[in-house]
């Protein structure tokens, strides 16, 4: 296997799973690049903070997650957020102004919060309850962007939308295909014709956050953070299976067996290939397996990202920090995405009488601000909390983490681009992929994948 991301890892765990119950011996080799498993994973405790380089989270709707922690012994382990504290501010004129109370992600559910709302104006209020009426539209793979306009207008695009959607995918919304990755407001359309009701429909059904039917709020993560599951998968693998710092520098197809060579000079040889790299490396390494496969997955783009997350004295920051943080819609003009109010959104992220703050740079709209060191980021996150948050003292801890070509891009398109992958894949016997760059970005998605592929590549039902 190659890739010791977290979908290299759950891929590389379900394996050993798979030989397990089926009383088999499975010899697993897992290569590495890095000098550290878990990708874009890494949780640093230090000074009683404990910061997220990268995911500080996992969606517990998507049953990959949960499940493989369950397996994993996991469970107890796992913390919600505060629900105390659910609301988003979105940074809008030089201030932030609250989410209304029932906007989900794209529309308004409730009716008094929105109408009583400052974030926006009055004819964009009415522009949004248009889609009350509207007739059902769109055909083929329509932009998110162009979704969101149709159905809601620029308003609700601009302010609400776009700056959300950056926080999940660090995507143009115009380019991002709203089949690959939010499917369910396609669905809604079809049902209800108004995606307004639709979700109202929706919200009435589902079961309410500190409710008997809701154990679990829609994001979780550990008591220690994020790097818990990293440490627990790595801990089920056989010994010797890991190699870190071992990066792939070829794969070739011999007959029925495969060759994979390293930078270090190992040419090994295996039975079965999986590739739980980003889709650009695994399209250099497949160049003389299969061109048109290799085309295929140098079609999918990435873009960067960074994050600076700054711990401070909870008596420099003015804010009453009653929420889980705020996002910053392009027009701004920032260099903020978004900052997260870490040590408020889940327990034991700073230590008595601190907070933790993190901010998001970078994305498909915002790249250039990454060409800054280290020091220019800090010095423009700090500046810009200082005008959203009122900091203007010195943080008590600094951590700058950069993650280049990390987020893959779903375009429009990226469906039947995956299908058409999923067909060339068929017509290689032993080898797999996994990863975000194929059917979902968050770690529950990469967690599914890996599995699956594990599945496939060892011929599971």
């Amino acid at each position: 296997m190659v890739g010791g991301g977290i979908a290299g890892l759950a891929a590389a765990h379900r394996a050993t799973e798979l030989a397990r119950e089926r009383g088999v011996a499975v010899e697993l080799t897992l290569l590495e690049a890095r000098d550290r498993l878990g990708g874009t994973i890494e949780t640093e405790r230090v000074d009683g903070f404990v910061v997220e380089a990268g995911p500080d989270s996992f969606l517990s709707e998507k049953p990959a997650g949960l499940a493989l922690c369950r397996r994993l012994g996991l469970e107890e382990r796992l913390v919600r957020t505060d629900d105390r504290f659910r609301q988003v501010w979105v940074w809008h004129r030089g201030r932030l102004h609250p989410l209304p109370d029932g906007f989900q992600l794209l529309a308004p559910t409730r009716l008094a919060p929105f109408l009583a709302s400052s974030l926006f104006s009055w004819p964009g209020k009415a522009r949004m309850a248009l889609d009350l009426v509207l007739p059902r539209g769109g055909g083929g793979d329509e932009s998110l962007g162009a979704f969101v306009r149709r159905r809601l207008g620029r308003e609700a695009l601009e302010r609400v939308a776009q700056p959300l959607v950056a926080g999940i995918y660090t995507a143009d919304p115009d380019e991002l295909s709203l089949a690959a990755t939010m499917p369910r407001f396609l669905e809604v359309e079809r049902a209800h014709r108004s995606i307004i009701l639709g979700l109202w429909h929706a919200s009435r059904r589902a079961p309410q956050p500190g409710t008997s039917g809701a154990r679990w709020s829609l994001f979780v993560t550990f008591a220690r953070g994020m790097s818990e599951l990293v440490e627990a998968l790595a801990g089920r693998l056989p010994a010797g299976a890991v190699h870190v710092k071992r990066r792939v520098t070829g794969i070739e197809r011999a007959g029925e067996a495969w060759h994979v060579t390293t930078d270090a000079g190992d040419r090994l040889t295996a039975d079965r290939v999986l590739l739980a790299a980003e889709s650009h490396a695994a399209a250099r390494l497949l160049r003389y397996v299969d061109p048109s496969l290799c085309t295929l997955l140098g079609e999918i783009t990435y873009a960067s990202s960074a994050t600076v997350s700054l711990g401070y004295g909870r008596a420099d920051v003015r804010h009453a920090l009653d929420g889980f943080g705020f996002v910053v819609p392009r027009g701004e003009g920032k260099a903020l995405l978004a900052c997260t109010f870490s040590s408020v959104k889940y327990p034991g992220r700073a230590p008595e009488g601190a907070v933790l703050l993190r901010g998001f740079l970078g994305g498909a709209l915002g790249g250039a601000v990454l060409d800054e060191d280290d020091g220019a980021l800090v010095a423009r996150v700090r500046a810009e909390l200082a005008q959203a948050l009122g900091i203007t003292a010195e943080p008590r801890l600094v951590r700058v983490r950069r993650h280049p070509a990390s987020m893959p891009q779903y375009a429009i398109g990226h469906p039947a681009r995956i299908d058409t992958i999923d067909r060339r894949l068929a017509s290689v016997p032993g080898l797999a992929l996994a990863g975000s760059a194929y059917r979902g970005v968050g770690i529950a998605d990469c967690v599914a994948s890996g599995e699956s592929a594990a599945e496939r590549v060892l011929g599971a039902s």
